[in-house]
């Protein structure tokens, strides 16, 4: 598999091929430990979509015929693969992103549920049949593919969240066009190979790499028939918007601010471990990341001190070091603004209880890092309680009641993920019922659900009606048909001119 992971050299993989394209435009790849380019990304343009659309359509007009036995098939092929080169995957994606080695592992697994998910399509694609829903006439559904659809995945995670998208469309009778982040490119061409080695035809999986110009190019190109995208909410909201408006078919995952709450009668050595891994794993760029504690009570007397010396000795540095618990930002912008909002809430009166900011790791003096930085006494109306920060930042919020904490999250512009802490079934099941949000925990740092569950969240989180993966997964990349039938010897003679109705 290394030629498709070349040292120096990043493209697209179009029709089965790999190629450079025809955008003039490159960037560099960096590994974010180092703070160096270690390739060169050759950006795409509204040509290189054209191509990989034509490819994808050609392909379509045989891939949906398929069986879907046969795809499915092709899917257990692709996902032997995947688990025998899982750990060759993560350290493409260590490499390019920064996270520790285990959680890009961790990362790995999750994409390859995903997979083994939709090796279930046959079952997942049966219709419902009626026998003599009316006289001498028999219904039935069925679900068909939509044609060429896309899928535009963000940096934090250049495995998992393409695997929410691709094995399901696929699986389904779609072709599909990916546009991975150009931040962390090399990881959609090793599936690709992998893909291609399982024996999946030419153009019906394709990877355009690139930036605005090739997102605008797939928005506006009248084959493409869906669009699935995960990232911040504005460029979200701007996708559905144009995609719908075209007619397609569109699912746009947005930002987050997530919360926890942490009830009085919570175990607080086991919040503190919930909090280290949900706050400051991953440097905190996941958009299931908890960036806000609820302290409800008096635990924030009792937590933060201690939560406090466990931030400080954090142990920072390159992610393939075996002892590091948290990486590298993605790139030095991003390290820039994180460390911004570090200067906002101090601007803003909220404590700073441990500052992350100028940190340097010996050995990787260039290397995008930063620590792990805790506030206390935040108020809702602070920025850094309000607004997506994809770093490594913890709020603590005091609050009174559960009732209090309750309100704090439901009046947010987010409603992605939260989790509530505590020991009491009646404070649990309250706070189920009675939360805003699309995914919630219970005593569970980061409720991402599982491969047949589905993702999504509420209010400005996500833009569309269905959740990504599980079986509304299958329902956004197939359209419904409905099918009645009868046979002459049941057809009464004469024209009818009321409405048919069960008879």
């Amino acid at each position: 598999m290394h030629n498709f992971i070349d040292p120096s050299d990043v493209g697209h993989f179009i029709g089965g091929r790999r190629v450079a394209g025809n955008g003039v435009r490159t960037q560099p790849v960096f590994n974010p430990a180092i703070g160096t380019p270690t390739r060169t990304l050759h950006l795409g343009d509204t040509s290189d979509v054209n191509a990989a659309v034509s490819a994808a359509q050609v392909a379509f007009s045989t891939w949906r015929e398929v069986p879907p036995i046969r795809r499915a098939r092709v899917m257990f092929r692709f996902l032997e693969l995947m688990n025998r080169h899982k750990d060759e995957l993560a350290a493409i994606i260590t490499a390019e992103h920064g996270k520790v080695f285990s959680d890009a592992q961790g990362e790995v697994a999750r994409g390859i549920d995903i997979i083994e998910f939709a090796c279930g399509i046959p079952q997942l694609l049966k219709g419902d049949y009626t026998e003599q829903v009316s006289t001498g006439i028999d219904n039935w559904t069925t679900r068909q593919p939509l044609g060429v659809v896309a899928g535009i995945t963000p940096f934090n995670f250049p495995c998992m969240v393409p695997c929410w998208m691709f094995p399901v469309a696929i699986a389904a009778g779609n072709t599909f066009i990916l546009k991975p982040s150009e931040r962390d490119p090399s990881a959609s061409l090793f599936m690709a190979g992998l893909f291609q080695q399982a024996g999946l035809p030419d153009g019906v999986f394709n990877v355009v790499q690139g930036d605005k110009e090739v997102v605008d190019a797939l928005l506006w190109h009248p084959e493409v028939k869906a669009v699935s995208f995960v990232g911040s909410t504005p460029i979200a909201r701007h996708i559905y918007e144009t995609g719908a408006r075209d007619g397609k078919r569109v699912q746009a995952l947005g930002g987050a601010k997530n919360h926890m709450v942490v009830m009085p009668d919570a175990d607080i050595e086991k919040v503190i471990d919930a909090l280290m891994g949900a706050a400051y794993g991953s440097a905190g760029e996941r958009c299931m990341a908890i960036s806000v504690a609820v302290l409800v009570g008096d635990v924030g007397e009792r937590l933060v001190p201690r939560l406090a010396e466990r931030v400080r000795a954090l142990v920072v540095g390159n992610g393939m070091h075996t002892d590091v618990e948290m990486g590298p930002i993605i790139s030095r912008q991003a390290l820039e603004r994180i460390e911004g909002y570090v200067d906002i809430g101090v601007a803003e009166g909220a404590t700073l209880v441990v500052d992350g900011r100028g940190l340097t790791v010996a050995g990787h003096e260039q290397g995008f890092f930063t620590g792990g930085t805790l506030f206390d006494h935040v108020t809702p109306e602070m920025r850094i309680c309000k607004e997506e920060i994809f770093g490594p930042v913890l709020s603590c919020v005091r609050v009174h009641d559960l009732s209090a904490a309750i309100d704090l999250i439901n009046a947010h512009e987010f409603g992605n993920g939260v989790t509530c802490f505590t020991r009491d079934g009646h404070v649990a099941r309250e706070f189920g019922r009675r939360v805003e949000v699309g995914m919630v925990g219970i005593n569970v740092p980061i409720p991402v659900p599982m491969a047949w569950h589905g993702f999504g969240g509420w209010k400005s989180s996500l833009f569309g009606d269905t959740h990504a993966y599980g079986e509304e997964g299958v329902r956004f990349y197939t359209k419904q048909k409905s099918i009645m039938q009868r046979w002459p010897e049941s057809i009464e003679r004469g024209a009818q001119f009321d409405m048919p109705t069960a008879k």
